[in-house]
């Protein structure tokens, strides 16, 4: 029987996938984002920044079927992967990515905000799902990596890279209207507040609307509720006392 649980305690969760307590149980970032980019590229997330030189181009200008590659930050020990799905301005993109929101989830065409004071991609906000707005957390990121030939490739669930289940798919229309003000040389120093708040805005605008529509899948909240966490009880609390405020 599925215990009920709390999408608060989800969102704590997506600080704790890409530790590597999860590595050997659940479908990780990295054989997803290889996959669906064709970025031939393997190891540790953290990694595949160093391995692209002289194999892709990298910069820091969003482009479809380009691999975001965010830095070690936090719990999330490992870094992240992520490939570009649409690029819908300067500032906002649309994602697919694996074992961001909850262990093992695949999440498609959801939303992520370049929250730097410059522009240029080195921080973000990403969707989270199980809470239907943005996450509370920036996160730091290396850059883009370009593959030969921009493509967006299937991915078709394989156990032998681990358990996984489709946990959102977004509207990807739905992100279309709107978009995050840029920094001008007298603001720059309050951008990422600016535009952290802008996004705030306009996910609370989105969900009076009703948007944008998600599948939420139960297998997943009831695998992250079943697997038995690796950090302790006081420092989960703190991180949703954080995530409160920054919130």
């Amino acid at each position: 029987m599925v215990r009920k649980i709390s999408w608060a305690a989800l969102c704590v969760l997506s600080g704790l996938v890409a530790a590597p307590a999860w590595a050997s149980a659940v479908l990780q970032c990295v054989p997803y984002a290889r996959i669906v980019s064709g970025v031939a590229l393997r190891g540790d997330a953290l990694t595949w920044w160093e391995q692209a030189e002289n194999r892709y181009k990298r910069g820091n200008r969003p482009e479809k079927g380009a691999v975001l590659a965010f830095r070690p930050n936090g719990p999330m020990v490992l870094g992240h992967v992520a490939v570009v799905s649409r690029v819908l301005d300067d500032r906002r993109v649309l994602i697919r990515h694996a074992n961001w929101s909850v262990p093992g989830a695949i999440e498609e065409d959801v939303l992520t905000i370049d929250v730097s004071p410059d522009g240029d991609w080195s921080q973000v906000r990403v969707w989270n799902s199980p809470t239907n707005q943005m996450g509370a957390r920036m996160n730091p990121t290396y850059g883009f990596i370009y593959p030969v030939k921009a493509k967006l490739h299937d991915f078709t669930p394989d156990p032998a890279l681990g358990s996984s289940v489709r946990f959102a798919r977004a509207d990807a229309d739905r992100w279309d209207d709107g978009a995050v003000p840029t920094a001008t040389a007298k603001s720059r120093t309050v951008a990422e507040p600016m535009l952290a708040r802008a996004a705030m805005e306009r996910t609370r605008k989105d969900s009076r609307k009703g948007a944008p529509r998600l599948e939420p899948d139960m297998m997943a909240v009831a695998f992250a509720d079943s697997t038995p966490s690796q950090r302790s009880l006081s420092a989960i609390i703190a991180d949703v006392k954080r995530d409160a405020v920054l919130n």
